[in-house]
């Protein structure tokens, strides 16, 4: 069967007639009966719905993962659009089988080999310390991590919440790290980058991939933070690395979030982890702005419709002339190069001084690769 209308598509007012994946379903109890609120989903992105009474009562139980046909109506419910259904069946398997399940997958835009290769050449140029060379590479040779990498989303819903999009988000991290180490060469940019490495590692095992992203079990009980440290311990062992080098990593995934209200069971108290804890947050908050904003044509400014994560909506602005294309890549690696406040222009961090003009361009070129 194919997909002929995509979420991205719809506009208000709009029929619905199409095949989508029904990515989340909650019964509620409406005055005239029950009623199901629905998400529906696919590649280009995700709508609310709800199916009413009695139309409503033909479906006593929903499960996400399903492929639904849906005909209805777009309909705006608080400034958003959301489908009213009108009818729905639930794809026979012979049907499943027939469809093109990358339509209805979210997946990064960028290439999982291109990040991987990023990300490696990244630690070869930062690492110099002969233990946190042996960690690393221990870690991307691994396996069972690099085969889940390629596809796991970084969360369930708030930020790069798609298939990679735990890729995007470690490799942009790294990109930021080091970035501010150099600004602020007092930054042990090695354990920093490190931490970048390994912020998020634990949500390979947190979340499900596939059609629906849901909390593992393991994921329930442990939580990404606890899994990371526990993965870690055995390519800690192995690679040598001072016990001081080693508490001071496992600080860093530890406060990563900031405070305990989000999860963080200790807080920041050194600097590299003071600054893995912005890093991760901008490019998070980054990643959330850009998908609201998708709604907005480029050429053009206007609101985004209202974003619960940010508990915002969100105006893209006019964009002055000089804001895109090369120029602002070029002064951003100049802005980095400048090595700190003082102006010095001395590039690296504790440890480590090898790293190439170059390479710090490529590092501090996260915007302009958005």
């Amino acid at each position: 069967m194919e997909k002929k209308q995509f979420v991205a598509e719809l506009e208000a007012g709009g029929q619905v007639d199409g095949i989508f994946l029904l990515a989340a379903a909650q019964q509620n109890q409406a005055r005239n009966g029950p009623y199901w609120r629905v998400e529906f989903r696919d590649t280009s992105g995700k709508v609310e719905g709800k199916i009413w009474s009695p139309l409503a009562q033909n479906f006593p139980d929903l499960k996400a993962g399903a492929l639904v046909e849906v005909q209805g109506r777009v309909v705006v419910y608080r400034e958003r659009n959301e489908i009213a259904v009108d009818a729905m069946r639930l794809l026979e398997v012979e049907e499943r089988d027939a469809v093109n399940l990358a339509d209805f997958v979210a997946s990064s835009r960028h290439d999982s080999e291109s990040m991987l290769t990023e990300l490696e050449a990244l630690c070869r140029e930062t690492f110099s310390h002969k233990p946190w060379i042996k960690f690393y590479r221990n870690l991307l040779r691994n396996e069972e991590i690099i085969s889940r990498l390629r596809i796991s989303p970084a969360a369930k819903a708030m930020h790069h919440a798609y298939a990679g999009g735990l890729l995007e988000h470690t490799l942009s991290v790294c990109r930021l790290c080091l970035c501010l180490a150099d600004l602020y060469p007092q930054l042990d940019r090695q354990v920093l980058l490190a931490g970048a490495l390994c912020h998020d590692l634990g949500k390979i095992w947190e979340l499900s991939s596939g059609l629906v992203v849901d909390y593992t079990s393991t994921g329930r009980l442990l939580g990404h933070i606890g899994i990371a440290v526990e993965k870690i311990e055995p390519l800690l062992q192995k690679s040598g690395l001072e016990p001081e080098l080693a508490e001071h990593l496992k600080h860093l995934l530890l406060s990563h979030h900031g405070t305990r209200e989000f999860g963080s069971p200790t807080l920041p108290a050194t600097a590299e982890a003071m600054a893995l804890h912005y890093a991760d947050n901008l490019d998070a908050k980054l990643n959330q702005v850009q998908q609201a904003l998708e709604g907005v044509p480029a050429d053009e400014s206007g609101w985004s419709s209202y974003v619960p994560g940010l508990e915002r909506a969100l105006f893209r602005a006019v964009a002055s002339p000089e804001a895109v294309g090369v120029r602002t890549s070029a002064r951003a690696g100049r802005m980095c190069r400048a090595g700190g406040a003082d102006g010095s222009g001395e590039a690296g961090g504790a440890g480590n001084d090898k790293t190439s003009g170059k390479a710090q361009e490529t590092q501090c070129s996260l915007l302009s690769k958005a």
